[in-house]
């Protein structure tokens, strides 16, 4: 069996924690209202009553959030992802109903891999689309993915930390009022380098629009 010698900053990338950390906004942002836990109808966003002072919330097309560890299907996991448990583990929330995560990552060889899959369910509409703008103007040099439900945007980085590069590709889709998040990071640690950017971005496009169509078609 062969022996990785791995740096402390390394070894310390390969724990959720570490790397949860590493994904920056990505993880840590949230919901930006704290009323979204409440339950709604799963339905179509309607309209409010023309009287201001009692007019209801409307009704949000997302409730709650799906379970993100049965969102992929196992081959798309097992191909991202070579080595992972397929089940995967969903990241403990605050609150379930709003955001949900679930993470798979392995050492297959010298190749690592992590993928993150989360879903973000809002108010409204309007809540999940000034969000997701939100993001995107801080992600910048990325670009718009075509098809990806209402909108969706994608951005590859490249990091170095004690010479060993490591490559994060990020997906954010807009789906009426809730959002969907990828993140897929690769590295070699034989080379130093890591996986092309082309890797990376097709392989987070393709976990999102899994994802995504989780979503839509029963995931509320």
């Amino acid at each position: 069996m062969r022996s990785l010698p791995l740096s402390l900053a390394l070894t310390a990338r390969l724990t959720p924690v570490a790397v949860l950390a590493c994904a920056g906004w990505v993880l840590t942002s949230g919901p930006e209202t704290s009323s979204s836990a409440s339950a709604a109808p799963s339905q179509k966003t309607g309209t409010q009553s023309a009287s201001g002072s009692s007019a209801s919330a409307a009704p949000r097309t997302y409730a709650t959030s799906p379970a993100p560890c049965t969102s992929l299907a196992k081959k798309t996991i097992t191909s991202l992802v070579p080595s992972a448990k397929t089940a995967g583990k969903e990241i403990k929330s605050t609150d379930s109903k709003v955001r949900r995560t679930c993470s798979w990552n392995a050492l297959d060889g010298y190749e690592y891999r992590w993928l993150d899959v989360s879903f973000e369910v809002m108010d409204s509409d309007a809540a999940a689309e000034k969000s997701y703008q939100g993001r995107v103007e801080k992600a910048k040099g990325g670009g718009e993915v075509p098809g990806l439900g209402d909108a969706g945007y994608s951005v590859v980085n490249l990091t170095t930390e004690d010479g060993q590069k490591s490559r994060e590709g990020m997906v954010l889709a807009r789906t009426h009022n809730a959002l969907v998040v990828v993140t897929y990071t690769g590295s070699d640690f034989e080379s130093k380098d890591a996986p092309s950017t082309d890797e990376i971005n097709k392989g987070a496009i393709k976990a999102a629009k899994e994802a995504t169509a989780a979503l839509e078609n029963g995931g509320a």
